[in-house]
């Protein structure tokens, strides 16, 4: 079982990304030949999701050194440093984008420090993106393998937002146990919350899921507590889009409450993330910056006015869910229970 789609590839004519604002509606694929194009692709939401957001900026870095391969060492360190601050202001809170960026600056750094050409230097980066690219695809699927235990038989899964394929290279994480507990032979039935403001459950997970023939129901963001009271739902499975060294997560607006309603209901809530989404440097889910995007996103739906021209809007992209409500990290190294100021640390030392 695979997605059956791509999300971010480079090809010979640069970067191609499916456009997930046109989704369900339209499958199009857009091809961006300048980095600056793949930074506003970022930024604008053509691709979204911690891991994919992480492929695409290696992807664009690699596309800017490769047309600044034929400058002298010092101007084309310039025109990369330039790159790495595009790219660096495109989005705040996925931790994936940093790590991007950080190990082509390695690779940068490295290649200068011994004396090689920026057209060799170039070509490293493009085997170091296409190594990242395809190091997420391994990582979810390991991510996959690991979440399948925690999905009951018969069971019904709570997801919120799009943490699958279209959020990564191709498999999903949230997404990526779903698949994991399907190839393990067990039946599944996935209730996707629609996601406000920006519908990524309706439009995206849905979708997604529906292209891999698993039973998929939509459901408000309202509904998920009173179905639970039902007793029909089994386990939550989010993404993240950083996870702080103590196991506080950021997720999509309207995780937190999920998870609150999930203890409330004893209903174990899991999240499912590759290493690279854990900033062993963050403390703790206060410290994790959170995006505040366009009011517009909430007071209108596909450029349709819903609200009162000049109301106040709060629009912020992610909340933090504190790690007393998460029964576990479902990684690509294991799976990581409290106390998780150990247990992450410990997945790092294997």
């Amino acid at each position: 079982m695979h997605a059956m789609f791509i999300t971010v590839q480079r090809t010979p004519e640069g970067v191609r990304m499916i456009d997930q604002r046109r989704l369900p509606r339209e499958e199009t694929y857009l091809v961006f030949r300048e980095p600056e194009e793949v930074a506003a692709a970022i930024r604008d939401m053509v691709v979204r999701g911690a891991p994919a957001i992480g492929v695409s900026a290696a992807f664009g870095l690699a596309l800017g050194a490769s047309a600044a391969a034929a400058l002298p060492p010092d101007r084309f360190r310039e025109r990369m440093e330039q790159l790495f601050q595009l790219f660096t202001d495109a989005r705040p809170t996925a931790v994936n984008l940093f790590w991007a960026i950080d190990r082509v600056r390695e690779t940068l750094d490295a290649g200068l420090a011994a004396g090689r050409d920026p057209g060799h230097i170039a070509a490293e980066i493009e085997t170091l993106a296409q190594t990242v690219h395809d190091d997420d695809l391994d990582s979810c699927r390991a991510i996959g393998r690991f979440g399948a235990e925690v999905v009951p038989d018969r069971g019904t899964v709570l997801t919120h937002c799009n943490a699958g394929g279209l959020a990564t290279a191709g498999y999903g994480t949230a997404l990526g146990v779903i698949r994991g507990a399907v190839e393990a032979g067990k039946n599944v039935r996935v209730l996707a919350d629609e996601t406000r403001p920006f519908l990524q459950g309706a439009r995206l997970t849905a979708w997604e899921l529906m292209q891999d023939g698993i039973e998929t129901v939509l459901i408000t963001d309202s509904m998920a507590g009173s179905l639970m009271r039902r007793g029909e739902i089994d386990v939550v499975v989010v993404g993240s889009d950083r996870i702080a060294a103590n196991g506080d997560i950021a997720n999509k607006i309207g995780t937190y409450p999920v998870a609150v309603l999930a203890r409330a209901h004893g209903i174990p809530f899991y999240v499912a993330a590759p290493l690279t989404t854990i900033d062993m440097s963050c403390p703790d889910g206060d410290r994790i910056p959170i995006e505040e995007r366009d009011p517009s996103e909430v007071t209108s739906m596909f450029g349709v006015p819903v609200a009162p021209e000049g109301v106040g809007v709060m629009n912020p992209a992610f909340d933090v869910t504190p790690a007393e409500y998460i029964a576990g990290i479902i990684t690509d190294k294991g799976l990581a229970r409290p106390p998780y100021s150990e247990s992450l640390a410990a997945l790092f030392s294997r």
